[in-house]
This record gives structure tokens, C-alpha cells and sequence, in this order.
């Protein structure tokens, strides 16, 4: 008869492989923790720049048409209607359809003129990228749009 000094067990024991699933699991949900707040800060830099786009654009159609008055308190003060044969028409019907279609009707513009100095600001709500409902985003960008008599652009 021969006795046997050590365990000659191949494997693992269950406990092992429920420890390595924990750890699996643990590692997985953190994962899909960070995928979930990269698309949701991607969303909110989207739009940022989206409105980005939105007002440099408008401050170039402005500089192209500068004798007219853009002035502008709020989306609802926009055209309502598309009009070719009016460029300044036309330019704020543009505006308040490229804002709305980037942050939905809630969304909100501003032209504020004062001599050459021109400010376009967008307000949109940002409650998928802060986590907050009510929770307001809004992108300013000013510029001088045109230059007094004798200047240079």
C-alpha cells in the first residue's frame, strides 16, 4: 500500500471561479460606466459645437449684408417663412431653423448689435450632458462685423 503526501487536484474549486466572475463582472459594469459618460459628454460637445458652426455662420452672412439691422431678442421674433428676395429675412429664418434643428424647439437665439460689435448667443437645454433637468448650455460668440469709414477689415 502507498500513501499519498500532497492533493493531487487539477482545477479549480468553484469558489475560484465564482471570485474570477465578481472580478469579471466588476470590470465590465465599470467599462460600460465610462462608455455611457463618453457618448453622453460627446452629445454635449456636439451640440457645443454645432452652435459653434451656427454662430460663426451667422456672423458671416451679417458681414456680407452689412447695412441691415440684425437685431434680434429671441427665436420667437424670428421669420417665420423662408424669403429669397430678402437677404436679412432670409439670413434670421435660417438662424432660428439651424438653432431648433440642433437643440429642438426649447432652444433659444440672440443677436445683440451695438455699432460694429455684434453678439450671437445660443441657449439650448444640456440636461442629457450635466445630469440635470433645466439645466441651460449657451454658447457667445462676439465679433466686429463691421468696419467705420476710413477703417480696414
Amino acid at each position: 500500500m502507498t500513501l499519498k503526501q500532497g492533493s493531487d487536484q487539477s482545477g479549480m474549486t468553484l469558489i475560484e471561479v465564482m471570485v474570477a466572475l465578481l472580478i469579471l463582472s466588476v470590470g465590465v459594469l465599470g467599462a460600460a460606466a465610462v462608455q455611457i459618460n463618453a457618448l453622453k459628454y460627446t452629445d454635449s460637445a456636439l451640440r457645443r459645437t454645432q452652435a459653434g458652426f451656427i454662430a460663426q455662420d451667422m456672423l458671416e452672412r451679417m458681414r456680407a449684408n452689412p447695412d441691415a439691422s440684425y437685431a434680434l431678442a429671441g427665436l420667437s421674433q424670428a421669420p417665420t417663412s423662408a424669403d429669397l428676395d430678402n437677404p436679412r429675412h432670409q439670413d434670421l429664418f435660417d438662424f432660428a431653423m439651424n438653432v431648433r434643428q440642433m437643440a429642438g424647439d426649447t432652444a433659444d437665439g440672440r443677436i445683440s448689435v451695438a455699432g460694429d460689435a455684434v453678439t450671437v448667443a445660443i441657449d439650448w437645454s444640456d440636461a442629457r450632458g450635466s445630469g440635470q433637468n433645466g439645466q441651460l448650455e449657451t454658447y457667445t460668440l462676439s465679433s466686429v462685423v463691421s468696419v467705420g469709414a476710413g477703417g480696414t477689415p
